[in-house]
């Protein structure tokens, strides 16, 4: 099982998710934004991330997270839209599992403008110039995504998180898609809220521009951030679109991690595939 902020890599085991998109699937679907607007753009965006790194160990603060995360939106030009509630958490005595369908490393930013929660991401991200050490002060959990040996100990620290009231994020797809509807929920980390008696979150994410669906967004195959930015910072009228459904209650006796994850994954609006992991 692999749960990433991560780009469509070969797989380094048999249980490694996968994805065919390549950066051919990338494409705008409207006219670019120009050079004058893309350097402003670029400019903000610089600022807002010095801004955020400057906040040093504060960043983990759930306000000061929020407001950074919207910053960094805001400084690209994307706009956010959500639907079907104003938290991710749900209430109760433990935290929520909450999953989503996984397209771009926007995708964190934008979950984390919603509500500050505990992200978990491939441990290559804590290397990321500028995102790493904003993602490792924010919190972040990381997994090995080539040890199936490191997973247990995940889902227990998830587990021990969710039990002390803390919601975590995962992308159970594992590894990011173009349109965020390809591949299978990993079914492993679910493990974690049965663990805890907690609820389970589903969340689906969409890009459009102007209305228009968009894979602009999407950071995939051999695509590097940079690319991937500099694509983010040209395209015009960007929106990220959360739709926050009703959370998953864990039926006892009746629901083990499969049919939890063939739940969550049906509320997303992914292919009924076969749960993996």
């Amino acid at each position: 099982m692999t749960v990433s902020l991560g780009m469509s890599l070969p797989a380094t085991h048999a249980w490694a998710a996968w994805s065919p998109c390549t950066t051919g699937c990338v494409t705008h679907a409207a006219e670019r934004v120009p050079a004058t607007r893309v350097a402003r753009r670029a400019a903000v965006f610089g600022r807002s991330v010095v801004d955020a790194l400057l906040c040093g160990r504060r960043i983990a603060e759930p306000g000061t997270l929020r407001a950074r995360a919207a910053a960094l939106l805001d400084a690209l030009g994307v706009r956010l839209e959500v639907t079907g509630g104003t938290t991710l958490s749900a209430p109760g005595g433990t935290g929520t599992l909450i999953v989503a369908n996984h397209i771009s490393w926007l995708d964190v930013i934008a979950l984390l403008a919603v509500e500050p929660v505990v992200m978990l991401a491939k441990r290559e991200i804590a290397g990321w110039p500028l995102v790493g050490p904003l993602a490792t002060r924010a919190g972040t959990l990381y997994i090995d995504r080539a040890s199936l040996r490191e997973l247990p100990c995940t889902v227990r620290e998830m587990a021990a998180r969710l039990r002390a009231g803390r919601s975590v994020m995962v992308f159970p797809q594992g590894i990011t898609w173009c349109a965020g509807t390809g591949g299978s929920f990993r079914r492993a980390t679910f493990q974690a809220a049965l663990d805890a008696g907690a609820p389970v979150r589903p969340v689906t994410l969409d890009y459009v521009q102007h209305t228009t669906p968009t894979t602009v967004a999407a950071f995939v195959g051999e695509d590097d951030f940079g690319a991937s930015l500099r694509r983010v910072l040209r395209a015009d009228g960007l929106t990220v679109r959360v739709a926050v459904h009703r959370p998953l209650r864990p039926e006892p006796g009746a629901d083990d991690r499969r049919a939890l994850a063939a739940r969550a994954q049906a509320t997303v609006g992914g292919a009924r595939l076969p749960v993996h992991g």
